[in-house]
């Protein structure tokens, strides 16, 4: 047989490099001989508490991990997860307790409750909303089973003992992260209002991690209106929308030059023309807008706003600029006398959460979480459940979410969260802690007006 030809340049793309992969993990692994998280000097709650608080998370630990592959292997996108929250919902009433499905508005949200309805009152959070075509390539099975399974070994230490929870403990199941901030349409229902502080935990690979950085992202959509003209016999009498289109393309690729390290700008050119022979009338790129602050997140919208109004002066063509489909969401504030609780009870499950800083800050996404914690205080931590050579949003995080390291994870993360939440009901001290780190942070912002 002949050898096959060689391609030709530009006939395939090239491979992107690993290299910078490579320094980061180096990076890391020289930052872990020195870097250890402070944890909490804090008392917390009792320790016949916790160790009875851990003794029902792992009862609840099997019919957690079938719940939890149960929902990977039906995966519901955003605001259609009628059969994940139903089988929430059933876990719940199979405890005896009384959950509501479809609060705030949204079909495939759950509140559950209880408590004293006195003293401080926090909420769990459980996400259960999967992508498109990849399943639970981020997780939220494994979100739901940690929050589930906390809200209900909760429960039965306040059913054997009422004293055990001198506070009230709410389970929110928030629908619709992926692509969409369900947690800031439920905020804007009044689902958060009472709640003193927000809990919840996200799957990871590679490391466990107390405090990571999380971006505010905002959508934009922006049109371009030109006229059409045969582009050969006529084209001075066009305006061409795809050359503006063209323009801002260009324009934010160098605006990165000067932005923060950590700002993200994407950008795609959904429509620009139909036929060579037609100067386009019509242009459309869909743009997401991210930073680490939301002060930051609001001056890169307003220059790259500018941007897109400077490409059109420069094609002649008109522009409409539509941001925020759905609200933006705000990076995460994390409130270290939250994680530093958390960090604990991780240790006890044989887990040592790194600090904010040891992976890098570049490896950052975005969550609605961050709309929680700006309104009141709140924690995010990462709890691994996969390799670190796996990506998230990827098929093979799907596999992993649904593997015997997910169902471990899940109950860490169970009795991370319900201890958490234990101890700031026991340790008025702490909980003092949590409020006034949130109120030397800045307190809670006006987040649908922020970018107004």
């Amino acid at each position: 047989m002949d050898d096959p030809a060689p391609l030709r340049l530009g006939e395939a793309p090239t491979e992107p490099s690993t290299a910078y992969l490579r320094q980061l993990d180096e990076q890391r692994e020289a930052a872990l001989v020195t870097e250890r998280h402070p944890g909490s000097a804090a008392e917390g709650a009792p320790e016949a508490l916790r160790a009875r608080l851990e003794a029902l998370v792992d009862e609840h630990a099997a019919a957690m991990a079938a719940l939890m592959i149960d929902l990977a292997e039906h995966p519901e996108v955003a605001f259609e997860e009628h059969r994940s929250a139903a089988a929430i919902v059933a876990e719940l009433e199979r405890a005896g307790i009384p959950a509501e499905l479809g609060v705030g508005g949204l079909d495939t949200a759950i509140r559950a409750e209880i408590g004293t309805g006195q003293g401080p009152r926090l909420a769990i959070l459980a996400e259960y909303d999967a992508l498109p075509g990849v399943g639970h390539g981020c997780g939220h099975n494994v979100i739901a089973v940690m929050g589930l399974g906390a809200f209900l070994a909760l429960a039965r230490l306040a059913a054997e003992d009422p004293a055990a929870l001198p506070g009230t403990v709410v389970l929110l199941g928030t629908p619709a992260e992926e692509g969409h901030t369900g947690k800031e349409y439920l905020a804007r229902a009044g689902v958060l209002e009472g709640i003193d502080a927000a809990v919840m935990a996200h799957g990871y690979p590679g490391d466990d991690v107390a405090d990571q950085v999380w971006l505010g992202r905002r959508t934009l959509t922006v049109e371009y209106h030109g006229h059409t003209a045969h582009a050969s016999a006529q084209p001075f009498m066009g305006r061409n929308a795809l050359d503006a289109a063209s323009l801002l393309y260009q324009g934010i690729g160098l605006m990165r030059q000067q932005t923060p390290p950590s700002d993200r700008i994407h950008a795609v050119i959904r429509e620009g023309g139909e036929r060579a022979s037609v100067v386009p009338d019509r242009a459309r790129l869909d743009l997401y807008v991210r930073s680490q602050r939301p002060e930051t997140l609001r001056d890169l919208s307003r220059r790259v706003e500018d941007a897109a109004h400077g490409a059109a002066l420069m094609a002649g063509v008109g522009v409409t600029v539509t941001w925020d489909h759905h609200p933006p969401s705000l990076p995460v504030r994390t409130n270290s006398a939250l994680t530093g609780r958390w960090v604990e009870a991780q240790r006890r499950r044989g887990r040592d959460p790194l600090p904010l800083g040891v992976v890098s800050e570049t490896l950052a996404a975005s969550t609605d979480f961050g709309n929680v914690s700006y309104r009141l205080p709140g924690m995010h931590p990462l709890i691994r459940l996969a390799p670190g050579d796996v990506a998230l949003h990827t098929r093979e995080f799907a596999a992993h979410a649904a593997s015997p390291a997910a169902a471990s994870a899940a109950a860490d993360g169970a009795y991370g969260l319900a201890a958490t939440v234990l101890d700031v009901l026991h340790d008025a001290e702490l909980a003092a802690q949590v409020t006034a780190e949130f109120e030397a942070a800045g307190g809670a912002i006006d987040v649908p007006g922020y970018f107004d």
